[in-house]
């Protein structure tokens, strides 16, 4: 397994569960300076992402990009995968298949979470889980071109109401034609709507392609009350090779919620 650490570049986002923010080439300095193997990034848009200076500052640092995500779609333009307007629908797959292209170019995989959206209104939740699927197997061919995965993140129920556990993900990946989406597991969400975390990582098996790497009260690992040990064990069964990624609050400090990630990391993998 491999470390990794979030640097966020959108402003309207502020105060959310990123380690850094605002300063690509200062975050990754700090990554690399910690011994992070990889950072994920999460852009306003594809367009504005300075793809030189992303991968001046990879090389620079002996860096990897683990992912990208797309979460500005609906914190900063409001757009949603099963949005009961199909012009909406339609620039929600624009805004992530253009983020899948700059990712592309890294060979890492781009996150749908937020986008995914929530069932609501006339429309039922089963139609809802349709316009997802729908829009899965249009982006996920894209991101195959590119060599790569498109990574589907179940939420808590407090962001959504379509994928919230694992045992969903798995239900929604094996209905699709596309054979490259994988899931992201959070151990923050899962913390919130599984049973047994460990368990549903031995059911998800080769489902599982990222994980974010948070504990109970989304701080760093160490700073809650997450049992890492059985968590790591699980994964070792799988074969799980990919980023254990902080996609966790910058507190009490970003330096100090970093530390505190790689050294839990360098602990839970030792176990």
């Amino acid at each position: 397994m491999r470390s990794a650490v979030t640097i966020s570049l959108v402003a309207e986002a502020s105060g959310g569960p990123f380690v850094f923010w605002h300063d690509l080439e200062a975050g990754c300095v700090q990554a690399a300076e910690l011994g992070f193997e990889a950072v994920e990034v999460f852009p306003r848009s594809a367009s504005e992402v300075d793809v030189n200076l992303l991968r001046s500052c990879l090389d620079r640092h002996n860096l990897k990009l683990a992912a990208i995500g797309t979460g500005a779609g609906w914190v900063v333009r409001k757009l949603r995968l099963t949005d009961h307007d199909e012009t909406v629908r339609k620039q929600a797959r624009h805004f992530i298949s253009e983020i899948i292209d700059v990712a592309g170019q890294f060979g890492a995989p781009a996150i749908i979470g937020s986008m995914q959206g929530r069932a609501e209104g006339t429309f039922s939740h089963e139609q809802h889980l349709v316009w997802l699927a729908e829009a899965l197997d249009e982006l996920a061919p894209r991101a195959a071109n590119h060599g790569t995965t498109l990574l589907i993140e179940p939420l808590n129920r407090y962001e959504t109401n379509l994928i919230r556990t694992t045992a969903d993900g798995v239900k929604l990946i094996s209905s699709l034609k596309a054979k490259n989406v994988k899931l992201l597991s959070d151990l923050f969400h899962m913390n919130i709507e599984e049973v047994d975390i460990a368990a549903a990582f031995r059911e998800a098996g080769s489902h599982v392609g990222h994980v974010h790497f948070a504990d109970s009260n989304r701080q760093a690992i160490g700073f809650g009350h997450t049992n890492v040990p059985p968590i790591m064990e699980a994964l070792r069964s799988i074969g799980y090779e990919g980023y254990l990624s902080a996609e966790v609050l910058p507190l009490p400090d970003s330096f100090a919620a970093a530390k505190q990630t790689i050294e839990s990391f360098r602990r839970g993998t030792e176990i």
